[in-house]
């Protein structure tokens, strides 16, 4: 009968031919799925199971699906029964971890030196190969902490913010002597990634490297207790006092942007002097450091009368006169000769040394 004649009746919407096929049974299907991922064995063998019994009383398509998901899961269910008995899930969990791991913070030791692929140390985020020290290389860690937190990933500003601060004050208990580590030297970090994160890494890595984007280091910049002398270190620790109030600086340059940060960073910086010069009256130094030692103490207790001054200045123009006065009185220069004698490095850092002390002046 050709279409558009009279008793012809097209094929609607809900039209089903008598003879179409059964239709396949739903859980069948999803027993074969979860059997052949077998990601969750036990549901696709349930499923697969109820299925079948689907069929028979459905009259549904379906059984060799059913029976395969069956059976896929039934032996996935016993291999994951073998690994939780032969403890490989535990292995399986650590390999997780350490492929996300993987381009997060590296894991270096205190003193380990290494080359980053490419060179580049700004963005490592993957393994690095370590060479020893004595040779060239790209980085040197100096230090290692973890970060605190249990929930999610706090955020890349947070995270680098949170290493900066840390590793620039770890920095002088690896190179005590701040005068030894050259200009051309920075400090690095390296630290979890979002990824690494959620597996649970909370590591991050100090290291020092070239200013240079691709920049070499050579031989290790480390100079600790363990290869210094106790007069030397005695002498640096007392240092150190002054260089971490001196760090504390307001963000305003000028006293009178800020004239109550100023006072009290002035403050701390004079009852830092006061303790570094305790400190060193108070060690026992060799007849011949002494006297050098006894002369920049006095200096010391001099700069801290300037610094009081100006803690407790009623402007800032009084401010200004008496934190310049108390700054010449803690020029680098004038512990060059107590450095002499002590075998100490006597290059005075320069305003702006990555690798010297900076604006830290350390005496």
């Amino acid at each position: 009968m050709s279409p558009g004649l009279p008793g012809y009746r097209p094929w609607t919407q809900g039209y089903r031919p008598h003879n179409a096929p059964a239709p396949v049974n739903g859980l069948a299907i999803a027993s074969l799925v979860l059997g052949v991922l077998c990601f969750v064995p036990g549901v696709g063998l349930v499923l697969g199971l109820t299925g079948l019994r689907q069929i028979r009383r459905r009259g549904e398509r379906g059984t060799g699906l059913a029976v395969g998901g069956a059976v896929l899961s039934g032996v996935g269910l016993l291999l994951w029964a073998l690994l939780f008995a032969t403890g490989g899930v535990s292995a399986l969990w650590h390999g997780i971890r350490e492929g996300a791991r993987d381009g997060a913070s590296v894991s270096l030791t205190e003193g380990q030196c290494f080359n980053a692929p490419g060179g580049a140390l700004t963005g490592v985020t993957y393994d690095v190969d370590t060479v020893p020290c004595t040779g060239v290389h790209d980085g040197e860690a100096f230090a290692s902490f973890r970060l605190p937190g249990r929930g999610p990933y706090p955020g890349d500003d947070v995270v680098t913010d949170t290493a900066d601060e840390r590793c620039q004050a770890l920095r002088d208990g690896y190179a005590m002597d701040g005068w030894a580590v050259p200009a051309y030297v920075e400090v690095y970090f390296l630290t979890p990634t979002e990824d690494s994160w959620a597996a649970g890494d909370r590591e991050v890595t100090c290291v020092f490297g070239h200013t240079d984007e691709g920049g070499e280091l050579t031989g290790s910049l480390r100079n600790d207790e363990t290869d210094l002398d106790a007069d030397q270190v005695a002498y640096l620790k007392a240092a150190h006092v002054l260089n971490a109030a001196l760090q504390t600086a307001p963000g305003e340059e000028y006293a009178e942007d800020d004239l109550a940060g100023h006072k009290a960073w002035a403050g701390r910086v004079a009852a830092a002097l006061g303790e570094q010069a305790r400190m060193l009256r108070a060690h026992s130094w060799p007849d011949e450091t002494a006297g050098p030692v006894a002369a920049l103490a006095a200096d010391l207790d001099k700069a801290r009368a300037e610094w009081a001054k100006a803690a407790g200045a009623g402007d800032a123009d009084g401010f200004t006169a008496h934190y310049e006065n108390g700054l010449d009185l803690i020029d680098p220069v004038r512990t060059v000769i107590v450095r002499s004698v002590l075998g100490l490095a006597t290059t005075p850092p320069t305003a702006g040394d990555a690798g010297g002390s900076g604006s830290r002046m350390q005496v």
